[in-house]
């Protein structure tokens, strides 16, 4: 080790090519990545940029193809305008480099600052560079100055942002998958409700399922995040409730949520669900909640605002004494975007956002009413759909059915 260290070039002690391998068979083909650089390289020039360091998860999946896996450690694409290149740990070794639409830079631990050297040699002598306002904490951003004195720093996470919320064709094909891999995980997860079984026994049959079918499908992806909430009685009054041992009783409310991830692309399913029965209180409040969920189907067209969206559901719930019991917005965009990482702020069905729905978003159909413990008809309510805004009207890629006609689990 020592002869071999010796022998290396200086540069090669702070910075490496560790160029491992050969290049794997990427999510998208090199067109479609060669679309999304020349969009960032437009943004680049269009706000007298020397060059963008991004620094997201979903920004650099979106750009390079590549997921990171953060751990404590920097990660870096850098896309200047004849360049780019991913700047990793170099605890991945030869990964990154494979997967990265573009040149790959390691960075050893040899010095605290490398990462920013590495920087530094992609972007000489720049003055105005790209970064993401809305992931750039203050500690990085005191690093970057530092590494980059007199450079002025501009935002470009809400450029990139509107880039990604029109998808290409090949990106609506891989969301289409991810939707049908959730239906089928659906039909898993129902499949072993019983009584007295446990909430994480059920999820781990939606998940297996999921993961078997997208190496199957996807044969050249990484495997990666996929998951299940599966939630029983008092458990299902929050969306993001975490799976426990809880096991089933007649009578319960559940709820179902499949969420495969293929290539950092998120896609998801969420059904309520009743254990043998449902009491009439329990079945008012989920016909409800349903009549909301299918006019909301109907509200996803070209053109639609999405506070409009919003403001119209909001008179249903209003309408039968229940939009207090209403939890989060409407649904929201569809793509690079996980439970750990961001999503497109932009697109939200909310009160506050007044977007115009476009041909080429993807969007979800996900109204949730929580009615707390003790009252008539307790428990989380929500239905989860997406759809895939057309030029005149929008398609619901979810198959799986929803309300007490189908999910009534005996």
């Amino acid at each position: 080790m020592n002869r071999h260290t010796d022998a290396m070039p200086n540069e090669l002690l702070r910075l490496q090519k560790m160029h491992n391998g050969e290049k794997v068979q990427p999510t998208f083909s090199a067109p479609e990545m060669q679309r999304r650089q020349d969009g960032l390289r437009k943004i680049n020039a269009d706000l007298k940029l020397d060059g963008s360091i991004l620094t997201s998860y979903h920004n650099i999946n979106y750009f390079a193809d590549f997921v990171y896996c953060y751990f404590g450690r920097r990660y870096a694409f850098v896309v200047s305008d004849k360049a780019a290149t991913s700047v990793t740990a170099g605890i991945d070794a030869g990964q990154p480099w494979r997967r990265t639409f573009g040149d790959n830079i390691t960075y050893t631990d040899w010095r605290r600052d490398n990462y920013f050297h590495a920087l530094q040699l992609l972007l000489p002598g720049a003055k105005r560079i790209g970064i993401e306002f809305d992931h750039v904490n203050l500690d990085l951003l005191k690093l970057l100055k530092e590494a980059f004195p007199g450079a002025e720093f501009v935002d470009i996470g809400q450029p990139t942002m509107w880039l990604r919320t029109i998808k290409s064709a090949e990106e609506i094909a891989l969301i289409k998958e991810g939707a049908r891999t959730a239906d089928i995980g659906g039909e898993a997860i129902r499949d072993a409700i019983a009584e007295g079984t446990p909430e994480h026994e059920i999820a781990l049959a939606g998940t297996q399922r999921m993961i078997r079918h997208i190496a199957q499908t996807f044969p050249h992806a990484e495997l990666m995040d996929t998951w299940v909430w599966f939630q029983s009685g008092i458990n299902t009054d929050g969306a993001h409730n975490p799976v426990t041992s809880r096991k089933l009783e007649k009578g319960d409310i559940l709820s179902l949520n499949c969420f495969p991830m293929i290539a950092g692309y998120y896609t998801a399913l969420e059904r309520t669900l009743f254990l043998d029965h449902a009491s009439d209180a329990h079945l008012e409040i989920w016909e409800v909640n349903t009549e909301v969920h299918r006019r909301g189907l109907e509200l996803l067209v070209p053109g639609a605002k999405c506070s409009d969206v919003a403001a119209e559901l909001n008179e249903i719930y209003r309408g039968h004494g229940l939009l207090g019991y209403r939890s989060f917005g409407y649904g929201h965009s569809f793509g690079v975007l996980s439970h750990y990482y961001g999503r497109e702020a932009g697109v939200e069905l909310r009160e506050d956002i007044d977007t115009v729905l476009e041909p080429g978003m993807v969007v979800s159909m996900e109204p949730m009413l929580t009615i707390p413990e003790g009252m008539p008809g307790a428990g989380g309510y929500r239905e989860h759909d997406i759809l895939v805004i057309g030029d005149k009207g929008a398609e619901n890629i979810t198959k799986f059915p929803f309300g007490p006609e189908h999910n009534i689990v005996k």
